[in-house]
């Protein structure tokens, strides 16, 4: 659950409580969602994989066009934070923006904006459901890859899927291929084979999904949304989820964990619990 009122974030270059943070109406992340962000988990007061989040925060900026976030500012952040809300397990989130700026497409000559804040969260169970919809991410868009916080569609398509029961919404990119989740990657095992498609179907470049591709030794691959229905087993991954096997899809039952999935899950346990910044 997390913690709106109780805890202490920084916003900028200082901490405050949340109660006392203001961000500008006139954000350009708020006014037409100019802004890029990460999350974390955070355990027992450490980020798990910080400069592999880092890395990719960069990477969205440069796609956005912002000016390159100051690393080692965002550490010091994230570590005040992390000391001044101290939590078994927790959600923390980096988000930096294009600051205020006129209202319209048009950027401002201000400062970016840099929010750090965390709440607390529970460990997700081993398995779930997820739903597909018939909503196509565009592969060919200008944010395709990026982790940005335009994130209407995500929440559209996930309210469908909590209507079904679910709670992870799949989608297919423009040409019919499997792509992601909102907010989460996808593996599939077929034939034995651990796949997950590629970064050029348009999905983001998970943390977790790369992990698992370099310990688990997967394999990239264009799939078409069909697999889903062919695939002895499917496994989301995500930063807090960890590895999730799917044991529903739609109306389709799996049984799960399967062995395939149940290694990574093992895998992924071991390695991260090893290496907080792996």
């Amino acid at each position: 659950m997390q913690r709106p009122t109780d805890s202490t974030i920084w916003v900028n270059d200082s901490l405050v409580d949340t109660g006392d943070a203001n961000v500008s109406v006139l954000d350009h992340g708020l006014t037409v969602g100019d802004g890029v962000f990460e999350t974390m988990k955070a355990v027992d007061g450490r980020a798990f994989a910080l400069t592999r989040h880092l890395e990719r925060l960069t990477r969205s900026a440069r796609g956005l066009g912002l000016p390159d976030p100051d690393p080692e500012r965002i550490r010091e952040a994230c570590a005040q934070v992390l000391r001044a809300n101290p939590m078994p397990l927790g959600r923390l989130r980096v988000t930096y923006t294009g600051g205020t700026a006129p209202l319209g497409s048009e950027r401002g000559e201000v400062a970016p904006t840099l929010v750090v804040a965390i709440g607390d969260t529970a460990r997700r169970p081993d398995t779930t459901a997820v739903a597909t919809v018939a909503w196509r991410r565009n592969e060919h868009s200008a944010v395709a890859g990026l982790k940005t916080t335009s994130y209407a569609e995500n929440v559209v398509a996930l309210a469908a899927a909590h209507r079904q029961g679910a709670s992870e919404a799949l989608l297919a990119n423009t040409a019919g291929r499997l792509c992601e989740g909102t907010g989460s990657n996808v593996f599939v095992v077929l034939g034995g084979r651990l796949l997950t498609p590629t970064l050029a179907s348009g999905c983001l470049a998970g943390i977790t999904r790369r992990l698992v591709v370099d310990w688990c030794d997967a394999e990239e691959a264009d799939l078409p949304l069909s697999v889903l229905q062919e695939a002895d087993e499917v496994f989301l991954t995500s930063t807090l989820r960890d590895v999730q096997a799917v044991t529903r899809i739609d109306g389709r039952e799996l049984a799960g964990p399967g062995p395939v999935t149940a290694k990574a899950m093992a895998v992924f346990t071991e390695r991260s619990g090893d290496d907080l910044d792996p």
